[in-house]
């Protein structure tokens, strides 16, 4: 059964999400809890990146700094974490300085006989329940809370390479020359982030965002054949959990950055994140319908760089965007969740963050006729 927390009061991305029309789009940013923002460095002065993470009280803290500095400006909180928390549950030992580094990263198929067979969740990664259970009650109702998980693909490709790569060389060497040791990998893979996103909502968690980052790295039959069913098992397995749970089945996000978005729609998700390379009137033709005659919900999709440039091109971009999301909808604020079309980065003046924000409140909005 779900826990008694405090009544949501803005709805917004949960109504977006469901495919509504809404009065304006909801928005939020990914890692919006990150470095552009000064609070965010002066706690990093003195603690280390996964200390945060393994500290509910710190993780907490961040997830809502920029909820304090943008208050009423965001329409979402997303737990302050990280998606190698999962080949950290895993045994495998990953290192930040300043990016993710394995100290023992998988060679061989030899190597998954390293990994334990069965993993524990509850004890692995409480530290992320107990963040998110702790920040919904610091949240107070303002906004929903987003957890989130890395996707299979993404997180085998950093378990192989052993941190970040340009080429993927090691990690899709496995998929042509070990295509059924890679299978395995991805299926134990999957066990562990259907567990560890039901437990996030159980704990706190109101939608659900699964990150495919390095997606657009394969091919559309690789895709299809060592992505995207595992993608599908999340999805419906996620929702099965939570009904045999008696938890709210909580809508779902892909974000399968440079998939193809019908391929990406076919995984069953609620909603879809589109990177900036892609036109939303492009992708709804592509998506609608595909899932059982419904709409899909479309996230992004702004190109993070605008930001840095001034005032003027940040209104100008955001009214192209919201144009564009419209147009996808008939004229229509519907089935949409503004965003970036990737992270924020680091350089960012936070003023700037706060007028993209101001600009996606008011070009969003379709006056009422």
């Amino acid at each position: 059964m779900a826990q008694a927390f405090p009544t949501l009061t803005n709805d917004l991305l949960l109504r977006a999400a469901r495919g509504e029309q809404t009065e304006r789009a909801p928005v939020w940013v990914m890692r919006q809890a990150g470095r552009y923002l000064p609070e965010f460095r002066k706690t990093r002065e003195t603690h280390e990146f996964f200390e945060i993470c393994r500290s509910p009280t710190l993780a907490t803290e961040i997830t809502m700094q920029p909820i304090r500095r943008y208050a009423g400006l965001l329409d979402a909180a997303i737990i302050f974490s990280d998606i190698l928390v999962v080949p950290q549950a895993m045994g495998m030992e990953v290192i930040m300085n300043p990016g993710p580094h394995f100290t023992d990263p998988l060679n061989t198929p030899e190597d998954i006989e390293r990994l334990p067979r069965e993993v524990d969740v509850e004890k692995e990664l409480g530290y992320v329940f107990e963040a998110l259970t702790l920040t919904r009650k610091t949240l107070a109702g303002q906004v929903p809370l987003i957890g989130f998980s890395g996707a299979p693909w993404t997180l085998m490709m950093y378990m192989i390479e052993g941190g970040g790569s340009q080429t993927r060389q090691k990690s899709k060497t496995w998929l042509f020359k070990y295509p059924e040791a890679s299978k395995q990998l991805l299926e134990r893979i999957t066990d562990i982030c259907v567990q560890y996103l039901i437990g996030q909502v159980n704990a706190g968690a109101q939608l659900l965002q699964v990150f495919d980052s390095n997606a657009g790295d394969l091919s559309p039959y690789d895709f299809s054949t060592f992505a995207l069913p595992y993608l599908k098992r999340i999805a419906d397995e996620v929702r099965e959990g939570l009904g045999a749970r008696q938890l709210p089945v909580v809508p779902l996000t892909l974000f399968a950055k440079g998939a193809s978005p019908s391929l990406a729609a076919s995984a069953g998700y609620d909603t879809i994140g589109l990177d900036w390379t892609l036109d939303p009137r492009d992708v709804a033709k592509l998506t609608d319908g595909i899932i059982d005659g419904r709409t899909i919900t479309l996230q992004g999709n702004l190109d993070p760089v605008v930001l840095y440039g001034g005032r003027e091109a940040i209104e100008r971009e955001v009214k192209r965007m919201c144009k564009a999301f419209h147009d996808a909808r008939g004229g229509a604020c519907k089935a949409w969740i503004a965003n970036l079309g990737h992270g924020i980065t680091p350089g960012v003046d936070p003023e700037d963050m706060k007028f993209f924000l101001e600009c996606v409140h008011k070009y969003s909005a379709v006056p009422s006729s």
